[in-house]
C-alpha cells in the first residue's frame, strides 16, 4: 500500500508556521513528512526561504512519529558533503531514527549565493556522485580522507554516529541520475510520476527500493480561488526541470512565466475540493509505480484547512487506492 506525506515548503511559510504545519500533519494522520531546502523562493509571491535544517531540528523535537526527509539537499555548491553528512547524523539523533537525506544536483536559484558560478549539467553530476559518495564514507565511521576532481575532505569523522543509518535518496531526472541513485542510494526521489525514470532506477540497482514522489495541489472550497493561488505561486513548476535547475532568482522565474495561464494551472494541478481530482492525480503516481508520495498544499496561509479536510476526506480516500 502506498504512504501519503505532507511537505514543509520552505518558500510559502515562515519557520515557525512550518513546524506548527507538521504537528498538524502528523496529527492528521500523514504517513511521513518532506521538507524543501532553499535560500530563494521560486516567485517572490510565495514570500519565505528559512534555514531548512534549522526548521527540521525544530520539527523533531516538536513531533514525536512521522518521518522526516530533505526533498532535497544539494551537497555541491551551498553546502559541502562533508558538512551536510554532519547536519544529517545530527538530525537524526533529535529525530530518534526519523530521519532520511533527500540529496539532488540543485538549482542555479539556490546554489549562485556562494559564488563560483553554476556549473554545466554534466559537471554538477559528476560533482554530486563524487558528494553522495564522501557522504556515504563518513556514514560508516571512521576517519575520511578524500581528494577528488572536485571536492577535499582531510580526515573528517562524524563523532555522533546515530544507532540508526542515515538513508539516502537521491532525486532523478534523467538516465545519469538514475545510474547514481540505483548504486548509491537507498531510495529514489522524482518530482514526475514517470514510469521510466522508476525502471531505470531499477535496472541500475534500485530494485525493491522506496520510490518517492511528490504532487501540488490547491484545496480550497472556493475552486476559483485554488486556481487563482496556483498560478501566482506555482506557475514556476511548469517550467520543467531543465529550464528550472537554471534560472538565478525570483524575478527570472516571473519573466519565464509571463504566458501561464490561470487555465494551465488548473490542467496542471489539483484545484478546490472536488477528492476524485486529487485521487486521480495520486493514481498517476501509484500507477507508474512510486511506494510514497508527498503532497505540497498551495499557499503558505492555507495549510491547517487543507490538513483537516485531509484528515477527515482525503486521506481516507487515498488509502483506497
Amino acid at each position: 500500500m502506498a504512504q501519503f506525506g505532507y511537505t514543509m515548503m520552505t518558500e510559502q511559510a515562515g519557520p515557525c508556521s512550518l513546524v506548527e504545519h507538521v504537528v498538524a500533519a502528523e496529527r492528521a494522520g500523514f504517513d511521513f513528512s518532506v521538507t524543501s531546502d532553499h535560500y530563494f523562493p521560486w516567485l517572490e509571491s510565495q514570500g519565505h526561504a528559512p534555514q531548512a535544517w534549522s526548521v527540521l531540528g525544530a520539527a523533531a523535537q516538536a513531533t514525536e512519529s512521522i518521518p522526516l526527509m530533505t526533498y532535497v539537499t544539494c551537497p555541491i555548491r551551498r553546502y559541502h558533503p562533508a558538512v551536510v553528512a554532519q547536519m544529517a547524523v545530527t538530525l537524526q539523533q533529535l529525530s530518534e531514527g526519523r530521519f532520511r537525506l533527500g540529496l539532488g544536483s540543485g538549482e542555479n536559484l539556490n546554489e549562485h549565493v556562494v559564488g563560483g558560478g553554476w556549473p554545466a549539467a554534466s559537471v554538477r553530476l559528476d560533482m554530486f556522485e563524487e558528494a553522495v559518495e564522501i557522504i556515504a564514507a563518513l556514514f560508516d565511521g571512521g576517519y575520511v580522507d578524500h581528494h577528488g576532481r572536485h571536492f577535499s575532505v582531510d580526515r573528517a569523522r562524524l563523532w555522533d554516529l546515530p544507532a540508526t543509518r542515515v538513508p539516502i535518496g537521491v532525486a532523478v531526472s534523467g538516465p545519469r541520475s538514475c545510474d547514481i541513485a540505483g548504486r548509491l542510494a537507498d531510495l529514489v526521489i522524482a518530482t514526475e510520476p514517470e514510469r521510466e525514470l522508476l525502471d531505470s532506477f531499477g535496472r541500475s540497482g534500485g530494485a525493491g527500493k522506496p520510490r518517492v514522489g511528490q504532487l501540488p495541489v490547491c484545496y480550497d472550497e472556493d475552486r476559483d480561488a485554488a486556481v487563482e493561488r496556483a498560478h501566482r505561486q506555482f506557475r514556476w513548476s511548469v517550467g520543467g526541470w531543465k529550464v528550472n535547475s537554471e534560472l538565478p532568482d525570483p524575478t527570472a522565474f516571473e519573466q519565464a512565466t509571463t504566458y501561464v495561464r490561470p487555465e494551465d494551472m488548473a490542467k496542471a494541478v489539483p484545484c478546490g475540493n472536488d477528492v476524485g481530482e486529487f485521487v486521480r492525480a495520486v493514481g498517476r503516481f501509484t500507477e507508474a509505480g512510486f511506494t510514497e508520495i508527498a503532497l505540497v498544499q498551495i499557499g503558505g496561509a492555507h495549510q491547517l484547512p487543507f490538513l483537516r479536510w485531509a484528515e477527515r476526506e482525503l486521506l481516507p480516500a487515498l488509502r483506497e487506492i
